[in-house]
């Protein structure tokens, strides 16, 4: 796709070799770990992106005078597992009315729920323009792009993209000088509740915080055995391969954080988390025996502890999970954009997703009222 009087190349690429690693990365900037060059190879050297995943990247640049102006990370979906934005009832109307929903055109980072850009660098117009041109093109139902900031937002909503809205749940450093510290802004029921939860979490464990190459071998196996023990529970089937977890650590360095559980020696129990700039991201928790509230210990309370002591910002905690409320995590709105070429269906997504925003108003304002800070 070009335009040779303005010198503006679209390309698609089938795999993020195709881009070069410094010019994708000086587009992505080093805020968000997940927008790295090193992190969709590790994805594809892995399998866990790729042929046999539903995802087939289709990576879609922008060069302007030879030079790349605009990348997104996008990919060819088979199916809408490890997006965490759910549009199978969209799936399934469009098949019972006829059609094909699948493949779709997802703009996203797989199995990563953490809002952030999708759109990098400047010639954002010309980038979602290919993108359309990709749908189109292509004959598909549809293109998506899911977690996004303001600055996207608005971006697509020039171009007549759909938004929607959802919710996660944040933890919000507001100059805490400790755990202690935090605590005493809820109310004091709340206060005894989670001291309870700790005590109770911890009892006959040891509690390791292991950082970037701190992180061995064992560690990763084990971690490896409770990812495995989640992803069956929650999806059927893990996303990530082995071999991701085993590059991991080379490919984020000092930028991965495990807190990991220990009884007699043994790993029974870790959570594993990215951290960004000004952000911890809580990615990956399993167990290997159920043990009362250790999940909150280690996905929740340790996260904030470390937080407080890194002064960092901000905490997310993954995807959903209104459990998240009485912890002391925020609800927050989430955005995604929806290309729909075909137009009486997408009509009907936009009535859907009107709706679901009345819905989603009400339910932050249940949210903030369920929140356990102090009153005062």
């Amino acid at each position: 796709m070009a335009e040779s009087d303005t010198q503006v190349l679209a390309k698609i690429h089938p795999s993020i070799e195709g881009v070069d690693a410094a010019a994708w990365d000086a587009l992505a900037g080093s805020d968000d770990p997940f927008l790295r060059h090193a992190f969709y190879r590790l994805l594809e050297t892995s399998g866990s992106v790729g042929e046999g995943t539903g995802w087939s990247p289709l990576y879609v640049t922008v060069e302007r005078d030879g030079a790349l102006r605009a990348a997104a990370p996008a990919f060819l979906k088979s199916h809408s597992q490890g997006e965490y934005v759910f549009d199978h009832a969209w799936a399934d109307a469009w098949h019972r009315a006829g059609g094909d929903y699948y493949p779709k055109l997802q703009l996203s980072v797989p199995f990563t729920p953490c809002p952030g850009p999708r759109l990098l660098g400047s010639d954002t117009a010309a980038l979602i323009a290919a993108l359309e041109t990709v749908t189109r093109q292509n004959n598909l139902s549809s293109a998506h792009a899911t977690f996004l900031e303001d600055a996207d937002i608005a971006a697509f909503e020039a171009r007549d993209w759909l938004i929607r809205d959802g919710i996660q749940f944040h933890w919000f450093n507001r100059d805490y000088a400790s755990f202690e510290d935090f605590l005493a802004a809820l109310s004091s029921r709340k206060r005894k509740a989670i001291r309870k939860e700790r005590a109770r979490a911890i009892e006959g464990l040891t509690i390791e915080t292991l950082r970037g190459g701190a992180i061995g071998g064992e560690a990763i196996d084990a971690m490896w055995l409770f990812y495995q023990d989640t992803g069956a529970r929650k999806w059927g089937q893990p996303y990530l391969t082995r071999g991701f977890f085993d590059g991991l650590v080379d490919t984020f360095g000092d930028s991965a954080l495990m807190f990991l559980a220990r009884r007699d020696g043994i790993p029974v129990a870790g959570a594993l988390n990215i951290i960004g700039d000004d952000v911890l991201y809580g990615r990956y928790w399993g167990c290997s025996e159920e043990l009362p509230f250790l999940h909150f210990e280690l996905s929740y309370y340790r996260a904030i502890e470390w937080a407080i002591e890194n002064k960092v910002a901000v905490v997310q905690a993954g995807a959903q999970g209104e459990h998240k409320l009485k912890r002391g995590y925020e609800p927050v709105i989430t955005r995604s954009a929806h290309y729909i070429p075909h137009r009486e269906f997408r009509d009907a997504i936009e009535r859907f997703v009107e709706g679901e925003r009345a819905a989603i108003s009400r339910e932050m304002e249940w949210a903030r009222e369920a929140l356990p800070f102090r009153q005062d």
